[in-house]
């Protein structure tokens, strides 16, 4: 299959995605969609929005996952849970293909089939008609960053209605563009580096530009990327997180590349690995087509990057430094909440 041009799909589907003029998001409908199959609720708020349970315990082998649980209860002052629920609303665009992506690639298309146009306005009526609205808005997609107008247009709006404190407000970011310096104002960044009740977490898509390229099917070089606009992002003071997919075709030197990638994670920040979280990938409806016999490998190359990262952390820092609050791990440019 041919590599994904980034940078010109980035560019088409923005325009495909924001209406600046009316302050408008192509914001995805899962009613009869195959993502829907996947939902353990019906999907709410007139079908734009659905209800996520995180939950931090993953299966036996596994690392727990505390996001976004931990900045959430900390943030809002909740006690410390083992789930959170949440309300998810998805832009309709990404520019990457992961193979292991839970949302049909149907979904990611700025589809108008699948899709409408609303406001950050009419979104918040969508999320305070319900009867029991979760504390927590997560902007997924998508690629929330290809429209990165949603946070600050999304912050103003809970702003306006006094709900900034009340409610806890999370996105998610591939790392694939730097559109938030490209097309937001110094007042949009302004507002979102200083929102209190906000929370971002980038995904690194592999450890080595090999499995990079594998999960998203955008060209190798932009695995280096990432790591600036990690760095570019950490500068910033946003409360920050990672993630990390590590499947991979191939396990040829794969102690030396997850070493290596923690070694890069460092040079951004000497903590950032306890702020990132390798994600397990797990089979989705929508993901049962898409495999082949590379990719079921790669499912179980998965648990050998995993043995190496677990290693090196025990290796890295202490069991202490290891047992704490993934929100309360100091970064340099974040903000740490007391």
């Amino acid at each position: 299959m041919a590599l994904i041009n980034t940078d010109a799909l980035s560019s088409r589907y923005r325009a495909q995605s924001i209406d600046l003029i009316n302050r408008r998001l192509l914001i995805t409908n899962f009613h009869n969609t195959e993502q829907e199959q996947d939902m353990t609720e019906p999907a709410n708020c007139s079908g734009f929005g659905r209800i996520r349970h995180f939950i931090r315990e993953k299966r036996p082998g596994w690392p727990s996952n505390p996001l976004p649980i931990d900045p959430a209860c900390k943030a809002l002052a909740l006690p410390p849970s083992e789930i959170l629920r949440a309300q998810v609303f998805q832009n309709a665009s990404c520019n990457w293909r992961c193979w292991y992506c839970f949302v049909p690639f149907s979904l990611l298309s700025a589809n108008r089939k699948y899709s409408d146009w609303l406001t950050p306005e009419q979104i918040i009526n969508l999320y305070l008609e319900q009867t029991d609205p979760p504390p927590m808005i997560d902007l997924s997609g998508g690629q929330p960053d290809l429209v990165p107008e949603w946070v600050p247009w999304m912050m103003a709006e809970l702003r306006n209605r006094g709900l900034e404190q009340s409610i806890y407000l999370w996105s998610d970011d591939n790392l694939s563009n730097d559109y938030f310096w490209k097309f937001l104002t110094d007042e949009d960044r302004e507002l979102i580096t200083s929102y209190r009740n906000y929370g971002r977490v980038c995904c690194f898509k592999g450890f080595n530009s090999q499995s990079f390229s594998f999960n998203t099917l955008a060209e190798p070089e932009i695995f280096e990327r990432q790591f600036t606009l990690f760095g570019n992002l950490l500068a910033t003071g946003i409360d920050l997180y990672a993630y990390i997919t590590i499947t991979t075709p191939s396990t040829e030197g794969i102690n030396d590349d997850v070493r290596r990638f923690i070694d890069r994670l460092q040079l951004l920040d000497e903590y950032l690995p306890l702020r990132t979280v390798p994600l397990e990938v797990e089979i989705f409806t929508p993901v049962v087509a898409r495999l082949d016999d590379i990719k079921r490998d790669a499912l179980k190359n998965q648990w050998l990057a995993l043995d190496v990262w677990q290693k090196e952390l025990e290796n890295r820092f202490s069991s202490e430094d290891r047992a704490r609050n993934i929100a309360d791990v100091p970064l340099k440019g974040s903000r740490i909440r007391i």
